[in-house]
């Protein structure tokens, strides 16, 4: 018998091809890790998703398997576009030059602005489009102006960033990065134990409940502990003098989102919706749908309103195995769906939108079943089964992502 040869084979982007063989899940698996769903995953996801939406939609999202319990993490976010001038002061014009004068730019944050970069002003009557073209040891800008606009009149107000702009000569151009900032998080064990006696197994009942319903009753419970960690979880370290051992608590993603919106809900209209939309999906590179987990009186708020032309409802979207409400909007879909957590967290008033494009979950132990043998060791008469995963969530673009307070 010849010995098996390896099939897989790299492609020029990067991907894995099979070749010389038929595609199995063995090979699948080997040429492209975590692309086949485990089956056990395919069944929790339908275990009463509307009561752990946030558990649902990482579940059938971005998955990350890790190879440790403290997981360091990395988001960027778009460069600051936008500063505020100090002040403007008109220089002399180039020795040899009978061109237009310079004029000496400060601003609150020199960092943001580079040579070649342009700027507009707001608030001031006119147009203006300001030219870098040095950036001084002490942060000064040295600026040309375009437009009808006096440059004096941009003292004090807001200026955003434009393009940058060459001359026909220029072949290179300040230097620009993204760096991410690192995080951590902690995976957490999350464990449920199913377990009944023989006898009760072998005995009859009135209902046929057996030893499966018992597994979808703790795995609806498990989920339920996940996402409530998942949500509002702490991130720590814990000693366990008992059993010696330290315990990793994962930390949820609602402190982690990176804006906070207000809405007072006893003048809650249709406005405050318009201005609550605009703040959700505006100034951040997230997609143009998101989801509103929230608690009942935020919902309460969002069902009183009556819906314009503007703004329109539909009674029902499935999406995740989950059944959403949707506002559709000039800035974007907003999926709500109801979440009794928050109440049970004294947070009824609160929600928080998050962008399931970027929600990472990282896994150390995917969900698995153990049967446990304690017939066979002596223990006790009973059937076993131990459920148990190692994760925890992080989101990759904090802006992309807000909580939603209610006052």
């Amino acid at each position: 018998m010849s010995e098996k040869t390896n099939v897989i084979v790299d492609g020029f982007g990067g991907g894995m091809h099979v070749s010389g063989a038929p595609l199995t899940t063995e090979n699948a698996e080997q040429a492209a890790p975590g692309l086949l769903l485990n089956a056990l995953d395919r069944a929790i996801v339908r275990v009463r998703p509307m009561a752990t939406p946030l558990d649902q939609i990482s579940r059938m999202g971005h998955t990350r398997p890790v190879d440790a319990m403290e997981v360091d993490y990395y988001s960027v976010d778009t460069r600051v576009d936008r500063d505020t001038v100090l002040s403007v002061e008109k220089m002399a014009a180039p020795d040899g030059s009978d061109g237009p004068a310079p004029y000496a730019v400060k601003v609150e944050h020199p960092a943001r602005f580079e040579p070649t970069d342009t700027f507009t002003a707001t608030g001031i009557a006119g147009d203006i489009l300001m030219y870098i073209a040095e950036k001084k040891a002490d942060g000064t800008l040295v600026c040309y102006a375009g437009g009808d606009a006096a440059p004096d009149d941009i003292a004090g107000n807001e200026v955003i960033r434009m393009g940058r702009a060459a001359t026909q000569l220029d072949v290179q151009t300040p230097q620009f990065a993204a760096l991410p900032a690192r995080s951590t998080n902690y995976c957490q064990i999350f464990k449920a134990q199913v377990e009944q006696s023989v006898v009760m197994k072998l005995s009859h009942k009135e209902i046929g409940w057996d030893f499966t319903d018992q597994q979808e009753a703790a795995v609806y419970d498990m989920r339920l502990g996940m996402e409530k960690q998942f949500l509002f979880g702490v991130k720590g370290k814990v000693y366990d003098p008992g059993k010696g051992e330290t315990v990793t608590l994962t930390g949820g993603i609602w402190k982690q989102a990176g804006r906070e919106i207000e809405v007072t809900l006893d003048s809650f209209d249709s406005k405050a919706l318009v201005d609550m939309l605009c703040a959700v999906f505006s100034e951040n590179s997230g997609s143009r749908r998101k989801v509103l987990i929230a608690g009942s009186k935020l919902v309460a708020a969002l069902n009183k309103i009556e819906h314009t032309h503007v703004i329109t409802a539909r009674d029902q979207v499935t999406s995740w195995g989950i059944d959403f409400s949707e506002l559709q909007s000039k800035f974007g879909r907003l999926y709500v769906v109801y979440s009794d957590i928050f109440d049970v967290m004294g947070m009824a008033s609160d929600g928080i939108v998050v962008d399931p494009e970027y929600i990472q979950k990282h896994v150390f132990i995917p969900f698995s079943a153990e049967t446990l043998d304690l017939r066979g060791s002596g223990q006790r008469n009973t059937e076993a089964m131990v459920l148990t995963e190692a994760s925890c969530l992080t989101l990759r673009y904090p802006d992309a992502h807000a909580r939603i307070i209610g006052v």
